[in-house]
């Protein structure tokens, strides 16, 4: 316990003196708790935590342990066994942070905390409602809605543990959808009185599971008869005799309880949009500095969404260099720091200011609150000063005031404001809200934003995140971008064969053409832009008259992403249709993004959404994508593509295996976004895959003129369209995965023994040359000018092209097997493994 919590006075003798409140118990209580009074009907006193930092600034590592050393208590209640299976549920907004650090103590648990924050198209697993709180409605928004599945103990976490009913019906609730045989209630103070206490036991029975509670200290509130109305009379008298007013509180000073009946104070009408200058030109506060914190792109803010393991070891890892941002802009001199997080965004700032504290002891933490309570600047009550300002996150209940207390009063340095992007708003900075609030009371004042999270994200865009077009493509991804993930060839290839690593965990280094190259290319689309067209079309048409009228146009990232927007310009073309268009990652081995396929299924029809990829090679996509959606009804797994050479598919474009220019390329042809990644230490399990937006290869960027070369060709290709639509609705298109054989007899008359190193048809060709470690290119003899860019790739990189008879393809890449034990060459001698 620091200093600061030990008080020569209590800092609840005031309330108990005046209305004979008192505490009895464990002989802790005095010094994990103070007493203030607030304006509530239901109760007048409020027991104020000193170790949990929302209304008392207290040393991060003590609030830190308060609840990571009830976690570890939990852990040893539990067992490692069990406790390697918890899930962890905090509430809001007071238990937040406590919640969270309750889950490190157990051990890497999973955490989720209930909100307050209502989230459009995301819809609640579960509520309750906290019936003494000032803001009583609580929605559980998990980003995975299985989050409450399986049988391993469920841990609920709040700062005091007062009736026990708000805890017990959560857990009925709960129960009644997500049965487990064990839960344990974990509390800083359990103040239950002896009925509540013979309730737990016989809840317990009713429901036929165990429940445990483990607290830090354990007691009873004493409350005299009449104790609300006297409680309710003293705040007005007080307010009335000694408060300062409203307009005091906007210039700077401590702001009054509202009186009883009487509104909230809004922001005047040239503060609120409604006059004035209008909100949108307005600039931050210039008493506040923003700080970037460089926070991990895809890491969630908190746990409204759930906070996975891997969440919190990225979390870690960024800590240090954070608080080195923070400390940076600290002013010189500054010793008192107080870092000030926001409602239920606990967590994140305080591990933020246990980092600073490190090398600043005189760093302090708490947080910004909506219960209002009354300030009192005396030594024995626990809230001596209060600053109030407008809400500034949008919140679902209207506007309204929002508090920080004992920040006024106790001289610091400077205050680091954390917020997430989502209560960054004008409110934040405009005169009277929270931030020049702060400056009258400090030397300096810090802003730092953290990106909020959303259960099962946004849709990435550009310009934030690739070169197309906002409107073109919504990426169901997250951003790594500031990941280091690219490792050499040769490297990739040896851990990817030798089982060490999957060829999604890391990245290749992106080629970068050489001119001669990027003239092939050039020349490549030139001379096949109207065939490309034609087929654009015709899979677009044939989707369109077979599948739905109205598709949702989700691409396989990142080859099916460029015929994904051309299908949609098609449809805008020829229709004048809209067509939203999105971008999932699929992984060979490990399936579909689920938390992608959720999203599309709360924002769409499943049965709308047509799958897209650029061609086929041996269908190993199209079997995996089957595969996958066997555990998500409703979506069609039938995947359409520009080309079916492999004869795995019955909607596309075209059977031919030509060059489609795309292929050419990587990022630079695909809104400068690598391929898709799927790391256990950067995308958790409630997480989209990742994948990096490529900015600086801007200048080398082709994908816009790529759409617009081929979109250029769609008037003149309208009537081959249609003849070739009419045809293919004649055709038996029945797949035959002749491709698949075909790959299966190559890989066999070579001596590989393993149809991943064997990619036919020229697009799969062409990443083997850019990505892989070929072994040799088999080309179809008089294929032609299709494969000169593949010929050049092979002089390149010092690869034999040799033309065979009878290839069902314009040519196969076969990746060396050199890596692969046992594996054995054209000549039938072992090839040495690496």
């Amino acid at each position: 316990m620091s200093e600061e919590s030990s008080h020569v006075e209590w800092s609840g003798q005031w309330v108990a003196q005046r209305l004979g409140v008192g505490l009895e118990g464990d002989a802790r209580l005095p010094e994990l708790l103070g007493l203030a009074l607030r304006r509530n009907p239901k109760r007048a006193h409020l027991l104020v935590s000193n170790v949990l930092g929302k209304h008392v600034p207290q040393l991060p590592s003590v609030v830190y342990e308060a609840g990571a050393g009830l976690g570890r208590r939990v852990r040893g209640l539990l067992g490692e066994a069990d406790a390697a299976r918890a899930v962890v549920l905090g509430y809001a907004e007071t238990a937040t942070g406590l919640g969270h650090a309750v889950a490190d103590g157990i051990g890497l648990a999973p955490y989720l905390h209930s909100t307050r924050r209502e989230v459009p198209g995301v819809a609640p697993v579960g509520g309750f409602e906290e019936e003494h709180s000032h803001a009583t409605s609580h929605l559980l928004l998990p980003q995975d809605p299985r989050f409450f599945e399986g049988d391993g103990p469920l841990v609920l976490v709040d700062d005091e543990f007062s009736t026990g009913r708000t805890v017990l019906n959560t857990i009925a609730a709960l129960h009644a959808r997500f049965p487990r045989p064990r839960y344990v209630v974990v509390a800083l103070v359990d103040m239950r009185g002896e009925h509540d206490r013979a309730r737990l036991a016989e809840f317990a029975a009713e429901l036929g599971a165990r429940v445990d509670l483990v607290a830090a200290a354990s007691g009873t509130v004493v409350l005299p008869d009449g104790v609300l109305e006297l409680g309710q009379k003293l705040v007005a008298e007080y307010e009335a005799g000694s408060a300062p007013s409203v307009a005091a509180a906007r210039r700077g000073g401590v702001s009054p309880l509202p009186a009883a009946g009487a509104l909230v104070p809004t922001l005047p009408h040239s503060l609120n949009g409604m006059g004035g200058t209008p909100i949108a030109q307005r600039h931050d506060c210039p008493q506040a500095r923003r700080v970037d914190l460089a926070w991990p792109a895809g890491l969630p803010d908190g746990g409204r969404h759930g906070f996975a393991p891997a969440h919190r070891v990225r979390l870690e890892a960024a800590l240090p260099g954070m608080a080195d941002r923070i400390r940076g802009a600290l002013p010189a001199g500054a010793e008192r720091v107080l870092v000030l997080g926001n409602e239920e965004l606990m967590y994140a700032p305080l591990r933020i200011a246990q980092a600073l504290e490190a090398g600043l002891p005189g760093v302090r933490f708490s947080t910004t609150t909506r219960s209002p309570v009354l300030a009192v600047d005396d030594p024995g009550y626990a809230i001596r000063s209060r600053i109030a300002f407008p809400a500034h996150d949008d919140p679902a209940d209207g506007p309204g005031e929002r508090y920080a207390y004992n920040v006024a009063d106790q001289g610091f340095d400077a205050v680091v404001a954390v917020v997430d992007s989502t209560g960054d708003t004008p409110e934040l900075h405009v005169p009277g809200g929270l931030l020049d609030q702060l400056a009258a009371h400090t030397r300096k004042v810090l802003l730092a934003v953290i990106p909020s999270h959303r259960a099962g994200g946004e849709p990435l865009r550009g310009p934030a995140f690739s070169s197309y077009d906002p409107e073109d493509v919504g990426w169901l991804l997250q951003d790594l971008s500031a990941v280091d993930l690219e490792a050499p060839t040769e490297e990739r290839e040896e851990a990817i064969q030798s089982g060490g690593a999957h060829y999604a965990e890391s990245l290749p280094v992106e080629y970068q053409p050489s001119e001669r190259y990027q003239a092939l290319y050039r020349s490549a689309l030139d001379a096949s832009a109207a065939r490309i067209a034609r087929a654009v079309g015709a899979v677009t048409e044939t989707v369109l008259a077979e599948r739905t009228p109205r598709p949702v146009l989700v691409s396989l990232a990142r080859a099916g992403t460029p015929v994904g927007v051309l299908m949609r310009h098609w449809a805008r073309h020829a229709h004048g249709l809209d067509l939203p268009h999105y971008a999932v990652s699929i992984v060979r081995g490990r399936g579909i993004d689920p938390n992608a396929l959720r999203w599309l299924a709360a924002h769409h029809d499943p049965a709308d959404v047509v799958f897209v990829d650029g061609w086929t090679g041996k269908g190993a996509i199209t079997r995996e994508l089957a595969d996958a959606l066997n555990d998500f009804p409703g979506f069609d797994p039938r995947i359409a593509v520009l080309a079916d050479p492999g004869h795995c598919v019955e909607t596309y474009g075209t059977r031919d295996d030509f060059l489609i220019p795309s292929a050419c390329l990587n990022s630079t042809v695909s809104g400068l976004i690598s391929r898709t990644v799927l790391r256990s230490d950067l995308v958790g399990p409630h997480d989209f895959h990742g994948a990096k937006y490529y900015r600086e290869l801007a200048a080398a960027d082709v994908s816009r003129s790529f759409l617009d070369t081929v979109g250029a060709r769609f008037a003149e290709v309208e009537q081959d369209v249609a003849l070739d639509v009419k045809e293919m609705a004649a055709a038996d298109r029945t797949p035959t995965w002749a491709g698949w054989a075909a790959v299966e007899r190559i890989s066999e008359e070579h001596g590989i023994h393993d149809v991943n190193l064997v990619k036919p048809g020229v697009g799969e060709t062409t990443r083997v040359l850019l990505r892989r470690v070929p072994w040799k290119i088999l080309a179809k003899r008089g294929a032609g000018a299709d494969l000169d860019h593949v010929r050049l790739l092979a002089e390149q990189r010092g690869v034999p092209v040799e033309e065979v008879e009878g290839l069902p393809y314009s040519c196969v890449g076969l990746i060396h097997p050199r890596y692969t034990r046992g594996a054995t060459g054209a000549d039938g001698k072992a090839v040495a493994a690496q």
